[in-house]
């Protein structure tokens, strides 16, 4: 909490407050009514934060990313040009469940039903691609489903535009992933690109259809390891009703090299959409050799600049909240 948080009722500019739907060690999240009684989100940054110059630069290249995007897939901004008395994003209130959700409720999916959410991931992806944008932090928590099937894509705090520079040192940021999602580049501590949603991409569809992601451990760094070192685990041994076309699929968007991936979501969707037809010698399925670091160093670096990073925000959140409450 940041000692200014906005409760049910509250007022912020000319948005009703309704509730909190999440706090993030970033920003807070309420979803809220505008003078119209159409319910939207409101996505509003800690106020100890706007005075991060990498922070603020990080959530002002956000609204550039929501601003730019318009697909059915994605959580669309509402920006009417108003003055506001403070930061925050104006977003669509998207009706349904997290895909975390339902995999808590239901474990693994059918095959149709966890191509076709994958090939909605995939369409609305090829849509940010194509305009030089990557989320660069897909995982279940950050995509919704509608009742009526919608699959719709959120929050691009971490997104990147592409030629976009870069607002912390590669090693030095908590902002880079979830560690079950990331690609070996992000793991390496580099920016990723739309190979590296390609790679998150796969995650996501090997944990829908096998009811858990390719790799787990004790640690967040056992876990960066193995997407780094670690062979694909083979879906058909955990379900051999799964099709070979299929488990191709997964295990191309699981290469770790970039290379030998899709080179983006929309390559992607058009082997989702066609692939009762594919050719399987178009895919790899002999494990892969695993990838060199630029540095022996590489993994403690990265782990020592998550340590750092973490213990700096959380600093910063407590040198906020006293201030808020004991500030004149």
């Amino acid at each position: 909490m940041t000692g200014a948080e906005l409760k049910p009722g509250d007022i912020l500019d000319r948005f009703r407050i309704v509730e909190a739907i999440g706090h993030g060690a970033f920003s807070d999240v309420y979803l809220a009514t505008d003078p119209q009684g159409r319910r939207v989100v409101l996505k509003c940054p800690h106020e100890a934060l706007l005075g991060d110059v990498s922070a603020f630069d990080r959530f002002r290249r956000e609204i550039e990313i929501v601003r730019r995007l318009d697909h059915p897939g994605i959580q669309r901004a509402y920006d009417e040009g108003e003055a506001r008395s403070r930061p925050y994003l104006v977003l669509e209130y998207v009706e349904g469940k997290t895909l975390r959700a339902v995999l808590r409720e239901r474990g693994r999916l059918p095959v149709d039903e966890a191509v076709e959410i994958a090939r909605q991931l995939a369409a609305a992806m090829a849509s940010a691609h194509a305009r030089g944008i990557y989320h660069r932090d897909l995982k279940p928590e950050n995509v919704l489903i509608t009742p009526e099937g919608r699959v719709v894509v959120t929050d691009f705090g971490i997104g990147l535009m592409a030629g976009a520079r870069r607002l912390t040192w590669r090693w030095l940021t908590s902002t880079i992933g979830t560690p079950d999602y990331m690609a070996p580049e992000q793991v390496q501590g580099k920016r990723g690109d739309a190979r590296t949603d390609v790679y998150a991409l796969g995650v996501i569809l090997f944990e829908m259809l096998a009811g858990r992601v390719p790799w787990e451990g004790d640690d967040p760094l056992a876990i960066m390891g193995q997407h780094v070192n670690a062979v694909v685990p083979s879906l058909r041994e955990i379900d051999r009703t799964i099709p070979p076309p299929i488990e191709g699929i997964v295990r191309k968007c699981l290469r770790k090299n970039p290379d030998e991936r899709y080179p983006d979501a929309g390559a992607l969707l058009r082997d989702l959409e066609s692939w009762p037809d594919l050719d399987l010698a178009g895919f790899v399925f002999a494990a892969e050799a695993p990838v060199r670091l630029e540095s022996r160093r590489g993994l403690w670096l990265l782990a020592a600049g998550i340590s750092v990073g973490f213990l700096l925000a959380s600093l910063l959140f407590v040198a906020a909240v006293y201030l808020l409450q004991h500030g004149g």
